[in-house]
């Protein structure tokens, strides 16, 4: 094998990038290291390009394999790694996200990015690749405006970590966790949570990390200088002289007209529909991209030269105004456990509650956690919801990630399981979509929640902040963006949060970064405009209702000794399973002693009180009742509870001399008993005669 190894230091931590043969039929590869995490990146260009495409064929996977951590896969019937988990596919997209706006996008040769996760150490796997696919392309001769750099920045108790390791990230307590990618001190993705920081905290996390990626930026440049190839020249189509004079003449004089026209991009696909026909009836095939591309670009300039230059928006809003809104709590059905609508604008979006008890939890198996989710936030986006057909059933990678934004946001405002031990699920439904449908799930999402009794700390609000750049001095911050400004602009800027701060952030652009002190300013127009949803929403229902629906299950709660556990649980699971069986309610127990007990139509009350009297510790003077469940010739015993059964000798069942037990008591009867002694390993002796003064004169005093 012949490599050539270069090594980094970034925040105390080495970095060693590995250049070798391994995976020589590649554009170009790398394996990167920290610690004991590698990942392996590798980069290929189609080497014809598609005529045919009408868009710039990207894909990148970020793929884990098992062995990484030392795990074989745990399902007894699948050994084998199968299509990427959910966290797989938010990994993947942050790659996707941060090197796609830094290609060429009229390029038809197809690209393939690979992340491998080859091993995990302490190191964040998913940082390390994104670094790692950045110097894959910079080495690579396929064309791409990089490097870029990421870095991960979370605030634990006051203190500030550049790349967190393994056991920082599992950290529940923290004040925010952001991953940043970057280039040239701008910045082209961000994803983040914060426990409801403000814009200059998350601006002071932003500056940090981009520091930091200037570091990684100079590290990459080193080595391209001595390793990187020569860049593949590719000929970008351009429109013909002829289709330019017909634009100019049937097309031209109507953009404007058909943009501006309010709400939506029904107008301007029109247009493009005429213009279509037109290049079909009069030009090559071939030349169809080339003209098609020249439309879209002509609608691209006249949005942001009337934006910048006339403050002119699409629909004639100011460039801080949020469209009309509407919420409402509850209403869809009484079956549903909560819901919620919220409309903004031609955005509309539907979102369900449903609770379950704690087994009703999510396991996550990946490379590097097993854990349990108590919280899943689900969004969909059917075809329907702008006005097309297509398949309904499968859920791709969009929809993962607007699920996981929304899920994230809401995430912060939970209560903990002490007081609210339930499994929430919130599905967000997109009834029609015309700007961030993520964000108006995020805002459907508290009311749903709200409306099903959930005791959440408060009502979360989201917004897309848009960008229209020419220079950083000329530009416009859009706030609430739709149609065309979403499609043509150069930034989608997601805020969620409460009226005390910042929960979640999501950054994606189309140039190949944004200043911060622009990305400062929209922080503060995307807060003025969650203030004001936030309005509309707490008008609606202004805290969570105080009862859960009757349709959900009930949840209580219950604390046991932990040495009263394998009582609780029995022999194989046969007492607990019994329990189960009887009452119909589900039964979970924690390592301390918590008991959750799950069920509808009262099972949980009688499963509550035969785990209450199984593990009551009685006392010595207590009176109670209990059934006389064996004779023998010394006593009888006596049933009080399930599992609990204590002796009566025969000299306390009379205040007179019995000479037979059977001829006071016999099986079967309820007897009032007091308890005389309990001994070191928690033996009952009970009393009748003390029970009752008056019971031991005849034997019809038996109650």
């Amino acid at each position: 094998m012949h490599k050539k190894e270069y090594e980094f230091e970034l925040a105390g931590k080495k970095i060693t990038a590995e250049f070798s043969d391994l995976a020589d039929q590649t554009d170009g590869a790398v394996l990167l290291k920290s610690g004991e995490t590698v990942v392996l990146a590798t980069v290929v260009m189609s080497k014809d390009e598609n005529p045919s495409a009408s868009y710039f064929n990207l894909t990148v996977d970020y793929i884990e394999k098992f062995y990484a951590s030392g795990k074989i896969l745990g399902s007894r019937f699948t050994r084998r790694e199968g299509k990427p988990g959910d966290e797989a596919v938010l990994a993947g997209r942050v790659i996707d996200r941060t090197i796609r706006p830094l290609f060429n996008q009229s390029t038809r040769h197809s690209v393939q990015v690979i992340a491998t996760v080859l091993a995990v150490g302490e190191e964040d796997p998913g940082i390390l690749a994104v670094n790692a696919v950045s110097l894959a392309l910079l080495v690579s001769d396929v064309p791409w405006a990089g490097p870029i750099g990421a870095v991960r920045i979370k605030k634990m108790n006051g203190n500030i970590t550049i790349n967190p390791t393994q056991k920082m990230r599992n950290e529940e307590e923290f004040e925010y966790d952001l991953i940043v990618c970057g280039k040239k001190g701008n910045i082209n993705m961000i994803e983040a949570l914060s426990h409801e920081n403000k814009n200059d905290e998350i601006e002071e996390a932003i500056k940090i990390a981009s520091d930091n990626i200037t570091k990684l930026e100079n590290f990459q440049n080193k080595i391209v200088l001595e390793i990187g190839k020569p860049k593949r020249e590719i000929i970008h189509r351009e429109i013909s002289a002829e289709a330019k004079s017909l634009f100019e003449k049937e097309i031209s004089s109507k953009i404007k007209e058909s943009i501006f026209t309010g709400p939506g991009k029904k107008k301007i696909d029109e247009l493009h529909n005429i213009w279509n026909d037109l290049v079909k009836t009069n030009f090559q095939k071939e030349e169809y991209l080339a003209e098609d591309e020249y439309f879209d670009n002509t609608v691209n300039d006249t949005l942001h030269r009337e934006a910048i230059e006339n403050n002119h928006r699409a629909d004639d809003r100011k460039m801080d105004q949020v469209r009309e809104l509407y919420a409402q709590a509850g209403g869809v059905s009484s079956m549903l456990h909560g819901s919620g609508i919220f409309y903004r604008g031609g955005t509309h979006v539907l979102s369900v509650l449903t609770l379950g008890g704690p087994d009703d939890a999510h396991t996550i198996d990946t490379i590097e956690n097993n854990e349990e989710k108590r919280f899943m936030h689900h969004y969909n986006f059917p075809p329907y919801s702008s006005g097309e057909t297509g398949r309904a059933t499968m859920v791709n990678r969009r929809e993962i990630g607007h699920g996981a934004l929304a899920e994230k946001a809401l995430s912060m405002v939970l209560p903990p399981k002490e007081i609210f031990p339930y499994t929430i699920r919130v599905v967000s439904e997109s009834m029609a979509s015309n700007g961030s449908t993520s964000m108006a799930s995020v805002c459907a999402g508290s009311l749903a929640m709200m409306d099903g009794g959930v005791p959440i700390k408060s009502p979360v609000a989201g917004i897309a902040m848009g960008l229209m750049y020419k220079n950083d001095s000329q530009y416009k911050i859009l706030t609430d963006i739709q149609g065309p400004e979403d499609h043509h602009g150069d930034m989608d800027f997601k805020v969620a949060g409460t009226k005390d701060g910042i929960t979640a952030i999501q950054l994606d652009v189309k140039v190949e970064g944004v200043p911060i002190k622009i990305l400062s300013e929209a922080l503060i127009d995307a807060e003025k405009a969650r203030l004001h949803i936030l309005e509309t929403i707490t008008k609606e229902l202004s805290e969570h209702r105080i009862d859960i629906s009757i349709h959900a299950p009930k949840i209580l709660t219950i604390k046991i000794k932990i040495d009263q556990i394998g009582l609780v649980i029995g022999t194989g699971g046969k007492v607990i399973n019994g329990i189960k069986d009887k009452t119909g309610a589900e039964i979970t127990i924690e390592d301390d002693g918590t008991v959750f007990i799950t069920g509808k139509n009262g099972s949980a009350e009688k499963a509550l009180t035969i785990i209450e009297l199984m593990t009551k510790e009685y006392k010595i003077g207590e009176i109670t009742k209990g059934e006389v469940v064996k004779i023998m010739d010394f006593g009888a015993f006596v049933k009080i509870a399930e599992n609990t059964e204590g002796l009566v000798h025969i000299s306390e069942i009379a205040n007179f001399r019995v000479n037979k037990v059977t001829d006071v008591i016999k099986e079967g009867d309820i007897v009032p008993v007091k308890i005389i002694k309990v001994d070191e390993r928690g033996r009952l002796n009970f009393s009748i005669k003390e029970a009752g003064p008056n019971f031991a004169k005849n034997t019809k005093n038996i109650v």
